[in-house]
């Protein structure tokens, strides 16, 4: 790592004696602007031409190699004139001259020039050329607050996260006190680009020193916060903010639809349309992806016209963002439409679309897809390879998997990361070749992450293979000792294979830690209105009614010889009629039950929920969906499940 080295001051002259390096700038400056230096006789003898006045006109004009030409000839370039050279050089993306200017610049006793050593930074960075920000950096005595956020700059893009952040503990060390709102700005994001989460400490650094009211930075802030997963800090620091201005509104938005809380996220935005602040395409992104999550189809179709309404219908990111909402309400030939009508498709276009076809099931077009965007001559992302590889698998498409997987990097160049092999983990789990994926982890030349035993863990679920979830959830109680939803998959899996002994060890163990399992919530949309239901949900004064009709809807079914229900699943030993109520009062059921008694009778029921779909709730909604003849929709946290007269789409593998 590398560690900054205070630079020692320049050597003050004997008393009396002037400092030289000031001495030579006022000559030098002297000379430029046509001032006596008190040597008027030697200065008027020297003969010249001054060509600082052409090679400026030449870099304005864009004519950097005759603006070159001449700053070989002047023997006295002003800073001006190395200033539009640095910015010509950036224009023309000449790495190459950019050196020659450098290499002149010291020459000519620019070294120490405040002003042209932060714009030499940029221009470094520009060209990701970190090691010469750094050279620039280092041999600069007299460093202002600019050279200082400059480098900061270099090193966030670059991501030298962990860099900045020493530097900045530095910087403090030796009383240098930000004096504008930069400073802040490039470490919060550093705290980002480091996954470091040194941003409550840099945030009472800005409390302190006056800058909490600071919208810039106060936004970033926000933004640090919601990546962090901090979400009631990032709206500690919103409603405390006496200035918003359209960036921190779209901030708080992002920071909602971004960790779980679509609904926060419409509250927001609705907050913001009161305060008459128009809508941007990064607020109408954060929006949509908000939509996206609750599944809210006709709220979805209100914000496409709004989009097209403001002009926003040729903005990529705003395309690509309704593609993947129309997919995740349900209606995925609507994001297909938005697909064909893009006059221009970027990678993150094509991702969408892919995706869309993978949790729909549908992972043969996922594939063609994926082969027509590179016969477009668009280069796959390593998120085009997560998302096909996840359509493969929701599809059981083991060999395709594989073969795609292979050409990673053969093909492309790109090297698998723990997303990619937590993908094939899933593929071949799914597929019950549960030892050739756990060869696949074994065989791993990075560390495997809580994706890759999590996939492992799941299929182990699916499967109820014992051996290899207890090694699995053993890594995974290292690596993610309070995520619950570990320890609630390791008891689902000793319960389905009758180890109650077990399975009261994991609730132990769950209560022992104060964990507790993730509450079912499905969400349903009924006429543009955006409904939430719980597993245990006491507050919809619709529940009685809803409860009423399960049970009605339940008797039926059994009495015809329809419905078993699947008792498998609940986690106590009890009597089977108490694991019955228990499996109706699962939220997904809530929903069709609420759907089925307030929408109309030929309206799609459409539902999105935040875990995996059980197997009873699975075959109870096909059940359902033939006996009262109604189309049902449900997403689950994996995939779409489309059920219609008494068949799922995904036929029965997920």
């Amino acid at each position: 790592m590398w560690t900054l080295v205070q630079t020692p001051p320049l050597p003050s002259p004997p008393c009396g004696v002037q400092n030289p390096y000031s001495s030579y700038r006022r000559r030098r400056i002297s000379i430029a602007f046509g001032h006596s230096t008190g040597n008027s006789k030697s200065i008027k003898s020297i003969p010249r031409c001054n060509y600082n006045d052409s090679i400026q006109s030449f870099c304005k004009k864009g004519q950097l190699k005759e603006a070159l030409q001449l700053l070989s000839q002047e023997p006295n370039p002003t800073q001006h004139t190395y200033e539009l050279l640095i910015l010509s050089c950036s224009e023309k993306h000449s790495f190459y001259d950019a050196l020659t200017v450098h290499r002149k610049l010291i020459d000519d006793g620019f070294e120490q020039d405040s002003f042209l050593a932060t714009k030499l930074i940029n221009m470094f960075s520009n060209f990701d050329s970190i090691d010469h920000a750094r050279q620039v950096f280092d041999k600069i005595y007299n460093r202002t607050i600019f050279i200082w956020n400059a480098f900061f700059r270099a090193l966030t893009l670059a991501g030298h996260g962990v860099e900045v952040l020493d530097l900045y503990r530095h910087m403090n060390a030796i009383g240098i006190i930000p004096s504008d709102r930069f400073t802040y700005t490039y470490v919060l994001k550093a705290c980002v680009v480091a996954s470091i989460p040194k941003h409550k400490e840099i945030h009472a650094h800005i409390f302190r020193h006056g800058y909490h009211t600071h919208i810039h930075i106060m936004t970033t802030l926000i933004d640090v916060y919601a990546r962090f997963g901090s979400v009631q800090n990032a709206t500690c620091v919103f409603s405390q903010m006496p200035q918003k201005n359209m960036v921190s509104w779209s901030a708080m938005i992002a920071c909602y639809a971004k960790n779980g809380k679509p609904l926060e996220a419409f509250d927001v935005f609705r907050d913001m349309m009161t305060h008459v602040l128009l809508p941007n395409s990064v607020t109408m992104v954060s929006v949509v992806q908000a939509c996206a999550a609750l599944g809210a189809l006709e709220q979805g179709k209100l914000l496409h016209g709004y989009i097209i309404r403001n002009g926003l219908d040729s903005i990529l990111p705003v395309l690509s963002a309704l593609v993947t909402m129309y997919a995740r309400c349900g209606a995925l030939e609507l994001g297909r439409r938005v697909f064909d009508q893009m006059g221009k498709r970027d990678v993150v276009a094509w991702n969408s679309m892919i995706s869309s076809y993978g949790i729909h099931g549908f992972g043969a077009k996922a594939i063609e897809t994926f082969r027509e965007m590179i016969r477009h001559g668009v280069s796959p992302s390593p998120i085009s390879f997560v998302s096909v590889l996840g359509a493969c698998s929701h599809a059981g498409l083991v060999e395709e998997g594989k073969q795609l997987f292979d050409s990673m990097w053969k093909e492309h160049k790109i090297y698998p990361s723990v997303e990619h092999y937590a993908c094939m983990v899933d593929l071949l789990g799914r597929a019950n070749q549960l030892e050739e994926a756990a060869i696949i982890i074994q065989d791993m030349r990075i560390e495997p992450g809580p994706k890759v035993w999590g996939s492992l863990l799941g299929s182990c679920r699916i499967h109820c293979n014992v051996e290899l979830a207890e090694r699995a959830s053993r890594r995974l109680f290292e690596l993610e000792p309070t995520n619950a939803g570990n320890y609630v998959l390791l008891a689902d899996i000793y319960a389905e294979a009758k180890m109650w002994d077990e399975v009261k060890q994991v609730r132990k163990l769950l209560e022992a830690k104060g964990l507790r399992k993730v509450s079912g919530c499905s969400m349903i949309e009924v006429k543009r209105k955006i409904y939430s239901l719980q597993s245990v949900d006491e507050i919809n004064i619709q529940i009685e009614q809803i409860h009423a009709l399960l049970l009605k809807l339940s008797m039926e079914m059994k009495q015809n010889g329809m419905y078993v229900p699947d008792t498998r699943i609940v986690l106590y030993d009890l009597e089977e009629e108490e694991k019955e109520r228990i499996l109706l009062g699962h939220s997904e059921k809530l929903a069709v039950a609420f759907g089925l008694i307030n929408s109309s009778k030929g309206d799609p029921i459409r539902i999105s929920k935040n875990l995996r779909l059980c197997e009873d709730c699975h075959s109870f909604t096909k059940l359902i969906s033939k006996y009262t003849n109604r189309e049902i929709l449900v997403r689950d946290i994996n995939r779409f499940h489309h059920f219609t007269n008494g068949v799922c789409s995904c036929g029965d593998y997920w």
